[in-house]
C-alpha cells in the first residue's frame, strides 16, 4: 500500500564531543572521544571516574531562557537545547510569520510533539540531604525548616515531561503529545510515535526528542556495581570491551509529510522510512545471547519501511561496549544479514552512553554521516571480541555504497528499537 512519504527538515544535537551534529561527526572521524575524567563531582577513591561531559555547560544559553532555569534540571537544558535547534532548522518560524491567525492555529494543531526522557535522577534528591543531616532523624525538625531549605519549585524541577510542556509552549505547537520514560530506548520511541502519529493522520508534523543527564554519583556507583561501566574507554565489539561509559546530552528531529515540507518550501535532510520495537522480557539487565529481541525490532523496523536486509548500506548498532550487550547485539545483526552484512560503526565511544538520548543521538548522527556518505571507524577498534566475530566494523572510515541507514538502540527490561532512515542526497 502506497504511503506519503516522512521527510525530516530539521536536527538538533549536543554531548560532551559536540553541539551539532556536524561536530560530533567530525570528532568521530578525527578519533576523538569526549570521554575523560569526570569534573562535576569529586571523584577521589572512585573506582570508576571517566563519563563523556558536556564540559562547556552554560544553561542560559542553551535553555534560551534564564527565568526558566528555576524550573527544569539539566537534563532539560539538552533538551530543549536540541529540539529548539531541530525547530530553527525546520524553519517554523519564518513560515509561520506569512501566515494569518487562522492558519496559524491550524499550524499549532497540526504539529506533534514527542519526548523521551529518564524519568528523572538520584541527583533530584540531594537537595534533601544537608537538612536531613541537620536534623539527626528529628523529622518534627526537618518538616519545619523543609520550605525554607528545599526550592519551592523541587516538584516542577523534576517532572520528566518539562522539555515536552516548554517545546510546546515556547513553540505554540498544540498537536498530539507524549513523554516516553522507557530507559534507554525512550527517545527512538518518541521518533517512531512521531512517524506513526503523522502516518495515521493526527499531525502534518512532529518535533521528537530524547534527553538525559545521568552522570551523577548514584548513577554511576550503581551501575559500576552492576558491572556495567568500563575501566576507561567503551570498546564496541572489541576484545578489550570491559563496559559501557556514561555520557549526557540530547537528540532531536522535526518530521513531517513531504507535502508539508513542500508547501513550506523547507529543506529535505533526511527520510524517515520505518521503525520497530521488541521486547525480550528476560529481567532487568538480562540479555539472551541469542540476540532475538534486536533481531525482531530490526525485522520489524524493514518490513515497516517495506525493506529487505540488502537495502541496508550502513548499521549504527547500539554498540554499548558492554560484553553481553555487544555479543548478543552481534547474534542479532548475523541473524538478519549474514554474511552480507553492511558495514557497521557506532558513536558511544566518543559520545559515551546518554541513556534516553542515546537513539535520538545516534539518529542525528547517523544522518550527518549518511549526508557525507561516509561510515565513520570505530578509532580504537583493534580486534573482534570471539563472541562478535562476523560484523563488519572497522578502524578506518569506509565509503557507504547505499542511501539506507539502520539504527539500532537498546535498553534495560529487553527493551529494543529499530530505525531506518535515508538520507537526502
Amino acid at each position: 500500500m502506497s504511503r506519503e512519504r516522512i521527510v525530516i527538515t530539521g536536527t538538533g544535537t549536543i554531548c560532551g564531543a559536540g553541539k551539532s551534529a556536524a561536530e560530533v561527526v567530525d570528532a568521530a572521524l578525527a578519533g576523538r572521544s569526549a570521554i575523560a575524567p569526570i569534573t562535576s563531582f569529586d571523584t577521589t577513591g572512585w573506582p570508576r571516574v571517566h563519563a563523556a561531559e558536556v564540559t562547556d555547560y552554560n544553561p542560559n544559553q542553551l535553555a534560551g531562557d534564564r527565568k526558566l532555569l528555576k524550573l527544569i534540571r539539566r537534563s532539560d537544558v539538552f533538551g530543549l537545547y536540541a529540539a529548539n535547534r531541530a525547530i530553527e532548522e525546520a524553519r517554523f518560524a519564518p513560515f509561520r510569520a506569512t501566515l494569518d491567525e487562522s492558519a496559524n492555529i491550524a499550524f499549532a494543531e497540526e504539529t506533534a510533539c514527542y519526548v523521551g526522557s529518564g524519568g528523572g535522577a538520584f541527583n533530584v534528591n540531594y537537595d534533601y540531604f544537608p537538612l536531613m543531616a541537620e536534623a539527626h532523624g528529628d523529622m518534627h525538625a526537618f518538616g519545619h525548616e523543609l520550605a525554607t531549605v528545599v526550592n519551592p519549585m523541587w516538584l516542577l524541577r523534576t517532572l520528566p515531561n518539562n522539555v515536552l510542556c516548554h517545546v510546546g509552549i515556547r513553540h505554540n505547537l498544540k498537536g498530539p503529545n507524549g513523554c516516553i520514560t522507557h530507559h534507554t530506548t525512550s527517545g527512538m520511541l518518541a521518533l517512531i510515535e512521531s512517524g506513526e502519529a503523522i502516518r495515521d493522520g493526527e499531525a502534518l508534523r512532529a518535533v521528537a526528542a530524547g534527553h538525559e543527564a545521568p552522570i551523577e554519583p548514584q548513577t554511576l556507583l550503581y551501575y559500576h556495581r552492576c558491572g556495567l561501566i568500563a575501566q576507561r574507554e567503551l570498546r564496541p565489539f572489541d576484545a578489550r570491551h570491559d563496559g559501557s561509559v556514561l555520557g549526557e546530552g540530547a537528540g532531536a528531529v522535526v518530521l513531517e509529510t513531504l507535502a508539508s515540507a513542500r508547501e513550506r518550501d523547507a529543506r529535505v535532510i533526511g527520510e524517515y522510512l520505518g521503525g520497530g520495537d521488541a521486547s525480550e522480557g528476560e529481567g532487568l539487565l538480562a540479555l539472551r545471547p541469542d540476540g532475538d529481541g534486536p533481531a525482531r525490532a530490526i525485522e520489524a523496523a524493514l518490513a515497516d519501511a517495506g525493506l529487505a536486509p540488502r537495502d541496508v548500506a550502513m548499521i549504527v548498532a547500539h554498540a554499548n561496549g558492554t560484553p553481553q550487550s555487544d555479543a548478543s547485539e552481534a547474534a542479532a545483526l548475523r541473524r538478519v544479514f549474514g554474511a552480507s552484512m553492511p558495514p557497521v560503526t557506532g558513536f558511544k565511544w566518543v559520545t559515551g552512553h546518554p541513556l534516553a538520548a542515546s537513539g535520538m543521538l545516534d539518529i542525528t548522527l547517523a544522518l550527518e554521516a549518511a549526508r557525507r556518505r561516509v561510515v565513520p571507524g570505530i578509532a580504537n577498534f583493534e580486534r573482534a571480541d570471539a563472541g562478535c566475530e562476523g560484523v563488519n566494523v572497522a578502524r578506518d572510515t569506509r565509503a557507504i555504497e547505499g542511501d539506507v541507514t539502520l539504527v539500532v538502540c537498546r535498553g534495560f527490561g529487553g527493551t529494543n528499537t529499530a530505525v531506518l532512515l535515508r538520507a537526502a542526497a
